[in-house]
């Protein structure tokens, strides 16, 4: 066999090459528009897919971070009941200064705190634990205590506020 005849395994392939004269040049404009066209659609979603990207990492932190005051807000409450047993001033101040702390933590999230106390229950901010007779003048429906204050951030929920209600 001579060199012609042989075939070898790169060449089949391999298409053939074609020259500025196998082409017009209609087709090489619209073998270019055709590559541009890709070229644009790759890009708009490589764009799409960075700010989707994007925007998942920021929703995900911002959960992060709430969870992570989510799990403070029981210490927030033994500080509270630390704050109406207190009878030495000193340990008051103390624990009001902790107090203070906790709550420009929350200010700075963007954390609100839920304290219905006196206004009427609302079952998408608050949980009633139980319901107890009105004294005069008290209108059935409205929270008597709060037993545990609640949180939000952003209009979502972050945890509940326990009252009772007057019934």
């Amino acid at each position: 066999m001579n060199e012609e005849t042989k075939a070898s395994p790169e060449s089949e392939t391999q298409q053939p090459v074609q020259t500025a004269e196998d082409k017009s040049c209609g087709e090489w404009q619209k073998q270019a528009e055709d590559f541009k066209r890709k070229w644009y659609s790759v890009t708009a979603e490589y764009e799409n897919y960075r700010r989707r990207t994007a925007s998942t990492r920021a929703q995900a932190y911002a959960e992060g971070r709430a969870d992570v005051v989510k799990g403070l807000f029981p210490i927030a409450d033994t500080l509270a009941f630390a704050l109406q047993s207190c009878a030495d001033d000193k340990t008051r101040r103390g624990i009001e200064m902790v107090n203070k702390a906790f709550e420009k933590l929350l200010e700075e999230e963007g954390i609100e705190v839920i304290d219905p106390l006196g206004e009427e229950f609302d079952a998408n901010k608050c949980e009633a634990v139980f319901a107890v007779d009105g004294e005069r003048g008290e209108h059935s429906g409205t929270v008597k205590q709060v037993l545990r204050k609640g949180y939000e951030q952003n209009g979502k929920i972050l945890r509940f506020a326990q009252v009772s209600v007057i019934k």
